[in-house]
């Protein structure tokens, strides 16, 4: 069935704007921005996809407690060291038994991992960052053992990290937001839109002190105002590319911040700042222009603030469920 569409003119002639075909093309913008964002999701969660290397990872496991998942081309590498690493047995390689301390867990890993940054088909290893992470089964267990950052990729363990959504209000209610782009000189995602502040939960550092940390280093964000940011929410998902298993969860403060306040450049890691209207913001989630995470971390901010709703968003239960995997 065709769709005719008539539409008297104006009396002074002129052609009216078609009320159905403007209607149909904010469909089909929104259409197409939903879409880009539930790619952005599956891209960010592809470990669960079908197809994905997770039918043939071995488990990582210490003490009989999974603790990551260790691809195929590395766990032939791990045989080499077998007073460090079990043969694979059962889906699982394993720490040896005899290292059975934090300390000695972690010297004897790393010990391998200094070696292994030798071969060159383990690119993560060049990007080597001397920052220690916990491995531990949960956030809430106690850490088996500390592994360096670059590596926690080959071995799929769980990452932690705080990012901070930086906002203002105006006298009539209008949200804006600060977003950083990203050095051009960054290890990773050089030049690309970000939080206003972030960074990893290096082992033994609190969730707190590296919020204060990161706003004070990257944004000159004083510690008296870091220090009001909420805890609002976890963003949490898992995804494989060719440097190995990233499962990763982000601890996410909300900050709003004086209107007068702006966010300087601190230690080089931020070209820029921004501050935007929320609509540009979410305009730009939707394209190549944001790091991958920290746009999930807006996404999830546009929900709880009701700026995505489900009435009108025909995808935010898989948004929702999107943002929030089990690690």
């Amino acid at each position: 069935m065709r769709i005719s569409v008539c539409a008297a003119e104006h009396s002074d002639g002129s052609q009216p704007v078609n009320t159905f075909t403007a209607l149909l093309e904010f469909k089909m913008a929104s259409c197409s921005w939903s879409e880009k964002i539930l790619q952005l999701l599956r891209q960010m969660n592809n470990f669960y996809l079908a197809g994905s290397c997770r039918s043939s990872c071995s488990r990582f496991e210490i003490d009989g407690a999974q603790v990551g998942w260790i691809p195929p081309h590395l766990v032939s590498l791990l045989t080499r060291y077998p007073d460090v690493f079990s043969p694979p047995h059962g889906g699982a390689v394993s720490l040896r038994h005899s290292l059975d301390s934090y300390g000695r867990r972690s010297e004897a890993v790393d010990r391998v991992l200094q070696a292994l940054r030798q071969e060159a088909s383990l690119s993560c290893l060049k990007g080597w960052r001397d920052e220690k992470y916990s491995v531990m089964p949960t956030f809430s267990d106690p850490p088996l053992m500390w592994m360096e950052r670059a590596a926690t990729s080959l071995f799929g363990v769980k990452r932690y990290g705080v990012h901070i959504n930086g906002y203002t209000v105006s006298g009539s209610g209008e949200v804006s937001m600060w977003l950083a782009r990203r050095s051009h000189t960054k290890q990773t995602y050089p030049g690309l839109l970000d939080n206003m502040a972030a960074g990893g939960l290096a082992a033994g550092v609190g969730i707190k002190h590296t919020l204060i940390k990161e706003c004070q280093e990257e944004a000159c964000v004083p510690a008296a105002i870091a220090e009001k940011a909420r805890p609002v929410a976890t963003v949490s998902y898992t995804y494989e590319d060719e440097e190995g298993v990233f499962a990763e969860s982000q601890f996410v403060f909300d900050l709003e911040l004086p209107p007068e306040f702006k966010p300087r450049i601190g230690d080089g890691e931020v070209h820029e700042f921004y501050l935007l209207p929320i609509d540009k913001v979410k305009e730009l989630l939707a394209t190549d222009d944001f790091k991958p995470n920290s746009a999930m971390v807006v996404l999830d901010f546009l929900i709880r603030h009701s700026f995505i709703e489900p009435d009108t968003e025909p995808c935010y239960q898989e948004f929702v469920e999107g943002l929030h995997q089990t690690l």
